[in-house]
């Protein structure tokens, strides 16, 4: 298990759902009766944020609640995945955040993992590195779901790291790359220099000038190759990162170009696996 979600955060998604209660639950007045929620996998998956899941049902008022797999486990259709028994208000008030956050969460690991399996099928070592594009407000569910699946953040925003965009350079005029690289190194010498390059003699310049890391942005497999090959004998070669349309259709032969970083975002735009919930009443 990678980190568990603040119970704060819980606490706000089933304030989100349910503010005010829950109106069909008041309506039909079955709130006190105790009930039994199962939640099972629709689909094969990676499993993600399991522990959350059974911490919202604790959250509701239902403390008969008991994980039977847990986040980066393979779940085949119809697996188990918890149990949670409590009143019926309990049970209805954590299904649906509890349910939609394992799809969400248990979708992105799923692809994150497809295509750290594909990059390491070509060079084992290959480290999978994922952006920060994905939508504002839920980092630390993204966080959790490409690290079960054994993927690292590229960054966590932008004030923990250095990254040299097109976009700062676009201000930079004619400074020569290895001043601009000295600056910021005076600056923060502590950090790693991480610098986008988008043709093969930019990523060879930006690697003679010093800085820790090139980020090749949209070279093709045998563009990023020849880079490899041209920094194959230099001194003090900086790691090389592919960014661009990485996926798990081209994952390999990145690895195989000489990649030691692969950058993705593709894991984000994965489609939410199924999560089937069902409840039954008790005695």
């Amino acid at each position: 298990m990678t980190f568990l979600i603040s119970t704060a955060r819980l606490e706000a998604m089933l304030r989100e759902d349910a503010p005010y209660g829950d109106l069909t639950t008041q309506a039909l007045d079955i709130g006190d009766t105790r009930g039994q929620a199962v939640l099972r996998a629709g689909a094969t998956m990676m499993l993600c944020c399991a522990e959350e899941a059974e911490a919202l049902f604790r959250l509701a008022g239902c403390t008969d609640a008991h994980r039977v797999a847990a986040s980066g486990g393979l779940l085949e259709e119809g697996g188990t995945i918890l149990t949670a028994e409590g009143p019926v208000s309990g049970l209805y008030l954590a299904a649906r955040a509890a349910q939609a956050l394992m799809e969400t969460a248990s979708g992105v690991a799923s692809r994150a993992a497809r295509i750290r399996s594909e990059a390491r099928s070509a060079r084992p070592d290959i480290v999978v590195a994922c952006t920060r594009r994905h939508l504002p407000g839920i980092k630390d569910v993204m966080l959790k779901a490409i690290m079960t699946a054994g993927c690292i953040p590229n960054r966590l925003g932008l004030s923990d790291s250095l990254l040299v965009s097109a976009q700062h350079r676009a201000f930079l005029g004619r400074e020569p790359a290895h001043r601009w690289v000295s600056r910021v190194r005076a600056v923060q010498p502590a950090r790693r220099l991480v610098v986008e390059a988008f043709s093969v003699d930019e990523a060879v310049l930006l690697a003679h000038a010093g800085v820790d890391t090139v980020q090749c942005d949209g070279l093709s497999p045998e563009q990023f190759a020849e880079v490899s090959r041209a920094l194959a004998d230099h001194g003090s070669r900086p790691v090389l990162a592919a960014a661009g349309d990485i996926h798990e259709g081209n994952a390999a032969a990145y690895a195989r170009a000489g990649a030691d970083v692969l950058v993705t975002s593709a894991p984000f735009a994965a489609a939410p696996l199924d999560v089937k919930v069902t409840m039954d009443r008790l005695g």
